[in-house]
């Protein structure tokens, strides 16, 4: 034990925030939201471009789903090291780009934001800080608002970051169930972070290695656990999508090896829960959420609209990371080597 009370961390404080910062950045942003809506329908972009490093990257991958399933638009993330090293950049004249940045002032990201609005795209920034650089850049800015974030651990900035994704895209299709679900999604996000994930912590608290896998846009909140396991707990984590880990991956599993599995209620939820028996069957200490009838310990989940599970999974999953930290002695506001603000070049 590191001798921090669990729910002293302003990672626990920050993460219980979440809800509030939706509340706010839901009612700041809804007229600017109606605009960028109208304008998507009647100048539809050819294609998607994201920009983002880290969690706000994998913000990007819940949404490259959700765009190319509701919105039926090629979407892919752009490397900014192409701007920023090589000072180079593809044409993006029809374009729409998104940069999803917690601070909006790493170098690189805006040197690729840069190049992407001289090269023809209408760029949109989801970024927390209104008087940063990228925030000023933008062609629109969606305030993440989820207010000052201390630990280095991003949590409530990362689900802003989400509920932005999805109230972008509900603006953009006029998806009257998506708004409905977004409408609840503050209330449902403060049941979350009630849930008890406790009982995985006596699986995880000596673990060396640690699969997460989902499927669809749950893929991005798999890639963020890792990315949390790795950041503030200080072991391997890697996420992979439930339709890759049997290439390759499945070799190492064996008696102990832990593994997070996370499902929404949609098509992707069979293929998720068919590998619980997989790795249960290997002996592997197999731990999921939204999934249910599977091998395993199963956490409790709010059920809702699929589009926004994930979200709330994400939320259950940064009260698990933090507790996880200081079992394993470890101080999850300061994580050995990094700071908040990452200056890529």
């Amino acid at each position: 034990m590191s001798g921090i009370a669990v729910e002293s961390t302003l990672m626990f404080r920050e993460a219980g925030e979440a809800s509030e910062a939706v509340r706010r950045q839901r009612a700041a942003n809804a007229a600017t939201l109606a605009r960028l809506g109208d304008r998507l329908r009647r100048e539809p972009p050819r294609a998607v471009v994201t920009l983002a490093r880290g969690s706000s990257d994998n913000v990007a991958t819940f949404g490259r789903y959700l765009i190319e399933r509701r919105a039926h638009v090629l979407t892919s993330s752009a490397s900014p090291s192409v701007a920023s090293v090589y000072d180079a950049g593809p044409d993006m004249t029809d374009a729409l780009v998104l940069v999803i940045s917690q601070s909006g002032r790493s170098p690189d990201l805006l040197a690729a934001a840069e190049q992407a609005k001289a090269h023809g795209a209408l760029l949109v920034a989801l970024v927390n800080d209104e008087a940063s650089p990228l925030a000023g850049l933008a062609d629109t800015c969606l305030p993440l608002a989820a207010g000052p974030e201390r630990s280095v651990a991003a949590t409530k900035s990362f689900i802003a970051s989400l509920a932005a994704m999805l109230d972008l895209l509900g603006a953009w299709t006029e998806d009257k169930m998506l708004a409905a679900a977004l409408d609840d999604l503050p209330d449902l996000l403060d049941r979350a972070w009630q849930l008890d994930w406790s009982p995985a912590l006596p699986l995880l608290a000596g673990a060396e290695h640690l699969y997460s896998v989902a499927r669809g846009h749950g893929f991005g909140i798999a890639q963020e656990a890792a990315l949390k396991i790795k950041e503030t707990c200080g072991f391997h984590a890697e996420a992979f999508s439930a339709a890759e880990i049997r290439h390759g991956p499945m070799a190492i599993v064996d008696k102990g090896f832990p593994v997070l599995l996370f499902g929404q209620s949609d098509e992707s939820r069979e293929s998720v829960a068919a590998l619980a028996a997989d790795f249960a069957a290997r002996g592997a200490a197999v731990i999921h959420a939204g999934l249910s009838d599977v091998p395993g310990l199963a956490l409790p989940v709010i059920k809702a609209d699929p589009l926004i599970e994930p979200v709330l999974q994400a939320e259950c999953f940064y009260r698990l990371a933090n507790a996880l930290a200081v079992v394993r002695g470890r101080n999850p506001d300061r994580p050995p080597h990094l700071a908040k603000v990452t200056e890529t070049v």
